[in-house]
């Protein structure tokens, strides 16, 4: 019997922050930047009230959503990548940063864009539940949630392929998918591309 899939909790990634400040590259990797840009694109021209982004690192994806939004939470699981995510943002009133671990922490607001870039496939099918449950009930009636999950292999506790799907199923009844794409991998690290889902309100 294979053993229950566990989540990754915050030792993992402060193993990651204390080795290596930006762990995935996310400034400097080509094959990053052009998945913010089509994140974004993704977006169309809306605005919006309020968003939540789960797992925002070192607040690359943070600086670009900002200008859309009217206030922004932004969190991480541990507190190392927030201290360069807060001083990329240091201009942007408006803009917030909190240590919290989700699904077991979650802000007690209202959204009506929440981001789940590359954070789902980390956690367990049990916790990409809670999460999706979360979701149905801190998103405003016209919210939209946008997933971005990378499709490679590792020893991660879902491929990004499975955490899309879970989280979708468990949200079927009240969210729609609008927009699905794939990207493709730029360079021999990211291996597998990425998926991007565009889901809104039914």
């Amino acid at each position: 019997m294979n053993a229950p899939r566990r989540s990754l909790g915050p030792t993992h990634f402060k193993r990651l922050y204390d080795a290596n400040a930006d762990p995935w590259q996310f400034r400097a990797s080509a094959y990053e930047q052009a998945k913010y840009r089509r994140t974004i694109e993704a977006l169309e021209n809306r605005s919006f009230i309020s968003a939540f982004e789960a797992g925002c690192s070192i607040g690359v994806m943070t600086r670009m959503l900002a200008p859309r939004c009217a206030a922004l939470l932004a969190v991480d699981i541990v507190e190392q990548p927030l201290t360069p995510a807060r001083a990329v943002c240091v201009d942007l009133p408006w803009v917030r940063f909190k240590r919290m671990q989700v699904p077991g922490e979650w802000p007690d607001e209202t959204f009506d864009l929440i981001v789940l870039s590359e954070v789902l496939y980390f956690l367990s099918p049990t916790d990409i539940a809670a999460v999706a449950d979360r979701v149905a009930g801190s998103l405003m009636p016209n919210g939209v949630v946008l997933l971005v999950n990378w499709r490679g292999r590792s020893e991660d506790p879902c491929t990004g392929d499975e955490a899309a799907r879970a989280f979708m199923r468990r949200t079927a009844r009240w969210l729609a998918p609008r927009t699905h794409l794939h990207g493709d991998a730029l360079d021999s690290g990211c291996q597998g591309g990425y998926r991007l889902d565009l889901l809104v309100r039914r």
